[in-house]
């Protein structure tokens, strides 16, 4: 084994920081918890379930607490931030994770189900900020990562309330970076690409289309977490300190590319076949 084949630690970027992560029991929020937890960090994983929280603290070790948050819900958010902070006797990151799919196209999707996704994704997301970044600022300052999608800015069919979401999610991040400057809290965001998770199962299991975003991405392979969480680490770190309202693709340059054709995978058929099922005929407008 050579120096270079040697395993190297992380470094100790966040030794003594308090970090809250909403939505950190599981997928992308549970790994950078991880990656902050090796860091040094005092992290406060936030969520609705309270038996995951639990239980991704038991992994995660030492350093590690839970809180029971609805990010719908701004009390319920207040309170996340306040137990965050103190459990480090401050608050200096917050990773905006928590989030919800949901499919549907355009033409048949519920208002309710559209209301759901809006009010984690966006309105949820909106409510961290706002707290978060209250407390980080009465903590001399510090930043906030939100993760993003790259469906934000690339179009998934049969996903609208989700594109819509991530999209609004990240001219957020901008205008609470060029807002928040000032009181030295930066914001920043992630936008992964497709990464193996439990919301992502759908699109993986089927070989078509997890080959389809394969032929999109100049790297052709699939994102893991610990991908998105080193990007997510820089971006709370000093190291980035003079970069706000920045959505960092970590996507293997699928973005370069088009959106992936998920048809089929909703059990709706091609655009043609739900169309047809609709009742209507190409080129009709309703």
């Amino acid at each position: 084994m050579t120096d270079s084949d040697e395993v190297r630690p992380f470094p100790r970027r966040f030794v003594g920081r308090g970090v809250l992560v909403t939505g950190g029991g599981s997928g992308l929020g549970l790994a950078c918890a991880k990656r902050l937890v090796a860091e040094g960090a005092i992290v406060t994983l936030c969520g609705r379930d309270e038996a995951r929280l639990k239980e991704a603290a038991v992994l995660l070790g030492q350093g590690v607490h839970t809180a029971r948050c609805d990010v719908t819900d701004e009390d319920s958010v207040a309170e996340a931030v306040e137990a965050a902070r103190g459990n480090a006797g401050r608050l200096d990151h917050a990773v905006v994770n928590a989030g919800s799919g949901g499919a549907g196209p355009v033409l048949t999707t519920d208002k309710r189900n559209w209301d759901a996704v809006i009010a984690t994704n966006l309105t949820g997301s909106m409510l961290t900020i706002k707290h978060a970044g209250r407390a980080i600022a009465e903590s001399d300052g510090g930043s906030i990562v939100a993760i993003s999608s790259i469906a934000g800015i690339l179009s998934h069919r049969f996903m609208v309330a989700y594109n819509a979401s991530k999209a609004g999610l990240e001219m957020l991040v901008r205008t609470a970076a060029d807002e928040m400057g000032v009181i030295n809290v930066r914001v920043n965001a992630v936008r992964p690409g497709i990464v193996p998770t439990d919301a992502t199962d759908v699109l993986m299991k089927i070989e078509s289309v997890k080959q389809d975003y394969l032929d999109k991405m100049p790297l052709s392979r699939i994102g893991t977490g610990e991908d998105v969480a080193s990007a997510t680490a820089f971006l709370l770190s000093d190291e980035s300190a003079w970069i706000t309202g920045e959505i960092l693709n970590v996507d293997g340059g699928h973005h370069l590319r088009g959106g992936p054709n998920i048809d089929g995978v909703l059990a709706l058929g091609t655009s043609r076949e739900f169309i047809a099922s609709a009742g209507l005929h190409q080129g009709e407008t309703v």
